[in-house]
């Protein structure tokens, strides 16, 4: 009995106690349970005291200033800049056109030129080869096709210029990352002997590419080299679209079997089902060469390749790069069209050119078909 009498008072001294020490800490109490806020420590120095009595951080200790507190400088304005390759009906680039000829519209409306300029720059680029025996059966000079194209456009190459080589069939793989040393890229195609697998998943392999480039800085391009048929892929064809339209990298498109398709209608070989499917796949690698930037080329005959290899090389090196901000600065994340003009900057109307002779040249504007605006990070 008095072993429970002595506990009893003992844990009602710890409670008072531990009362008394709360009110201590958060300063007396007045009627009604309403606590008086005990007077803050003053601060060391009256110039680093605010009026409540809190002491802000020293200007030279940066770990304690807040947010706030540290200035910051940032761009609002979004800017975009466009390269152009301005080509005649031959392939080759035509150089010496004056900033004035230049127009570009977004969105159908015209935008002011803030940059401008031109040069020859080396040029970063990935080989994006079909692997796929999925036509071997059927189209024995295919494979020869692709060989013959990738051997000869990488052959092409300056010894500045960067080379990736990319496989794909059921899925993408690199053989070779970039390196301007063209003798690894070579020992990279030897790899490519006998495809294995029939699958040949374009969509995935092209946009995979396509976002590993998209931080590359300076002239860069994706070299396709495919039937453009895609059986398999995660994504779908609006997607990649999407995508590539995102990542900014133009795409030279190079179309196989063109010739050995030829043939094989002309003897019935080849089912409506089949034509369909081809005709598709042709749209969808044009559709990637255009909205990127870039061309698409569709060979019947091995000597119609030198003439491609020089277009591509025409259209990357040499380049005007425009530059502007547009008029439209809201971060919607939206895309927006874009078309290069080459005008009067007297009358507004379409620019004729001619060559040394005062003959009117034809020519073709090669520039990206719009870019999706930054959005706004909240």
């Amino acid at each position: 009995m008095r072993f429970c009498v002595r506990v009893a008072l003992s844990l009602a001294i710890s409670l008072l106690a531990g009362r008394a020490y709360v009110a201590a800490q958060e300063g007396p109490v007045r009627e009604g349970s309403e606590t008086v806020a005990k007077p803050r420590k003053p601060a060391e120095t009256p110039e680093e005291a605010t009026p409540e009595g809190d002491k802000i951080p020293s200007k030279f200790d940066k770990t304690k200033q807040s947010a706030e507190s540290v200035p910051s400088f940032k761009s609002d304005v979004i800017n975009v800049s466009v390269d152009v390759a301005v080509l005649d009906n031959k392939g080759h680039f035509i150089p010496g056109i004056p900033r004035g000829n230049f127009r570009i519209l977004e969105d159908n409306v015209p935008q002011p030129v803030t940059g401008f300029n031109l040069g020859e720059a080396p040029m970063t680029v990935a080989m994006v080869i079909e692997f796929s025996n999925k036509f071997q059966s059927f189209y024995s000079q295919t494979w020869y096709q692709t060989l013959m194209a990738s051997w000869g456009f990488l052959q092409t190459l300056k010894p500045e210029d960067y080379v990736a080589i990319v496989a794909y069939d059921f899925h993408s793989q690199i053989l070779c990352d970039f390196t301007a040393d063209k003798q690894e890229a070579m020992e990279a195609m030897r790899r490519l002997q006998i495809p294995g697998m029939s699958e040949a998943n374009l969509f995935d392999a092209l946009t995979d590419t396509a976002q590993r480039m998209s931080g590359i800085e300076g002239r860069k391009a994706i070299v396709l080299i495919s039937s453009g048929i895609d059986t398999f892929s995660k994504l779908t064809f609006d997607k990649a679209r999407k995508i590539m339209q995102e990542a900014g990298v133009p795409v030279y498109a190079i179309g196989l079997m063109q010739a050995l398709r030829i043939y094989y209608e002309a003897n019935q070989s080849l089912g409506p089902m089949e034509q369909m499917d081809f005709l598709q796949a042709d749209n969808e690698m044009k559709t990637f060469a255009k909205e990127t930037g870039g061309m698409a080329f569709f060979p019947r005959f091995y000597g119609e390749f030198p003439g491609i290899y020089r277009m591509i090389q025409d259209s990357l090196r040499h380049q005007y790069v425009l530059s502007y901000s547009p008029a439209n600065q809201a971060r919607d994340g939206k895309f927006r069209k874009i078309k290069v003009q080459l005008v009067n900057p007297a009358t507004g109307e379409e620019l004729p050119l001619k060559d040394e002779k005062g003959k009117p040249i034809k020519y073709q504007i090669v520039a990206k078909n719009g870019y999706t605006a930054p959005r706004e990070v909240e």
